[in-house]
């Protein structure tokens, strides 16, 4: 096992988790009792791809040597559990870590605001992630692979789902098309992150095991364009993009989500999924 395997990992589960709790907070608040059913479900996807990563990782951090171990995680509680000997699993990768030790993507912790907004970031990230695990899921690394496949088939459901919204909003009353178009400008700043090789990126993809986010860049902005088009919106223009989330540098949003998302687990310690 390598740390950079590991890093990777958690880049694709991070992704998982802070998405789904974002989409989590809709539940009971949805416009219509379906779609509140339909986005719920699409947040417990996104959950139960981050607990198989979260496994994943833990055994993949378990195999590292004590040096290795070491220091990998500056939070205070885990490193506790590490200097005592504990092997992590699942529950401390997600509920122990400090902000600065999550690897996602800035876009997927932007908040929820209105429903344009929650349907623009789901959009963008349901394109690409469809495209992510199409190829993650001929990684030379089995486990991987399977839980790119078993994704894939949740993933194929939230970009049709995404996409429609997109389109019903877009082509719909002035003021959907106008809220749409805003949520679509104000979220792409966000955007280029999701298709930058990060240090783990490029190491994973030497390796056989890591998707070439440069391979499939063109992919993403096709079929962005495409619904984009449909909806009769506008694709915003490329312009400088906000980065970091893979290098654990996150906007004041993160630190809120993970306040109420590891509260039960830090006040009453060694609860399980």
């Amino acid at each position: 096992m390598s740390i950079q395997k590991l890093l990777y990992t958690l880049q694709i589960a991070d992704n998982a988790l802070i998405l789904g709790h974002r989409i989590s907070e809709w539940c009971g608040h949805g416009p219509i009792l379906e779609q509140d059913i339909a986005i719920t479900n699409t947040a417990l996807d996104h959950l139960g791809q981050a607990r198989s990563l979260y496994q994943y990782a833990a055994t993949q951090f378990n195999a590292l040597s004590p040096e290795e171990r070491a220091g990998l995680f500056t939070s205070a509680a885990l490193q506790a559990n590490i200097a005592n000997g504990k092997h992590i699993d699942e529950d401390d990768l997600a509920y122990l870590r400090d902000g600065w030790d999550f690897r996602n993507v800035l876009l997927v912790e932007q908040p929820n605001k209105d429903w344009a907004y929650t349907v623009a970031r789901s959009f963008l990230y349901d394109c690409f992630s469809y495209f992510f695990y199409s190829a993650l899921k001929n990684s030379k690394d089995e486990t991987l692979a399977a839980i790119a496949e078993k994704s894939l088939k949740e993933v194929t459901y939230h970009i049709r789902w995404s996409s429609e919204w997109v389109i019903r909003l877009g082509d719909g009353t002035e003021e959907s098309h106008a809220r749409m178009q805003q949520a679509l400008n104000d979220r792409w700043v966000y955007t280029g992150e999701l298709v930058k090789m990060s240090e783990a990126d490029n190491a994973m993809l030497a390796e056989g095991v890591g998707v070439d986010l440069n391979a499939i860049v063109t992919q993403w902005k096709e079929r962005v364009a495409a619904v984009i088009e449909e909806a009769t919106l506008t694709l915003p223009p490329d312009t400088w993009m906000q980065e970091g989330g893979k290098e654990g540098r996150h906007t004041e949003h993160l630190g809120y989500i993970l306040a109420e998302l590891q509260f039960m687990q830090r006040a009453y310690p060694n609860m399980e999924w």
